[in-house]
């Protein structure tokens, strides 16, 4: 197992695995990930300072990602850990913990204060990952996503 940065040719293989993980789940696919425009260019949507987008490849395929971005909409030095979904295949055999943890230095790298996520409250096993990892949860959103269909947000200060 290698994580790496995303790469331009991976933009298909993680939109797939992206979208196919918000159906399986039965995620709407309005107010959620699922209709970001970034989907289809994730290669070139994380190519500015402080954000970085990885992926976990084996044996050279591509099953899953997650990367760090400033929260938009937010004045606060806070990023956001975005788009981070597994292929069926690769879930519940450890990858998610060190995955997280890349994610989790890169945002502590980049000088972020906190670190935001929003998720749905059926993706358990995602959620007591974040939990166990210093994540708490809040009452609302922050900053502008445009994820209006998300139900859960957690906060990690990243100073600790």
């Amino acid at each position: 197992m290698i994580i790496r940065k995303i790469e331009a040719k991976d933009n298909h293989d993680i939109e797939q695995i992206i979208k196919n993980s918000l159906v399986e789940f039965g995620l709407p696919t309005v107010g959620t990930t699922f209709e970001d425009k970034a989907l289809t260019i994730m290669f070139e949507t994380y190519q500015s300072d402080r954000e970085v987008y990885f992926v976990i490849e084996i044996d050279g395929k591509v099953y899953g990602g997650g990367g760090i971005k400033s929260l938009q909409g937010s004045k606060e030095n806070i990023c956001e850990l975005q788009k981070m979904y597994f292929a069926p295949s690769i879930r519940g055999k450890g990858y998610g913990k060190p995955f997280f943890n890349k994610c989790i230095q890169a945002a502590k790298y980049f000088g972020y204060d906190k670190c935001y996520l929003e998720s749905a409250s059926n993706l358990e096993a995602a959620i007591h990952i974040y939990k166990n990892n210093g994540f708490e949860h809040l009452n609302g959103p922050m900053g502008d996503t445009g994820h209006y269909s998300c139900q859960v947000w957690m906060l990690k200060d990243l100073r600790e």
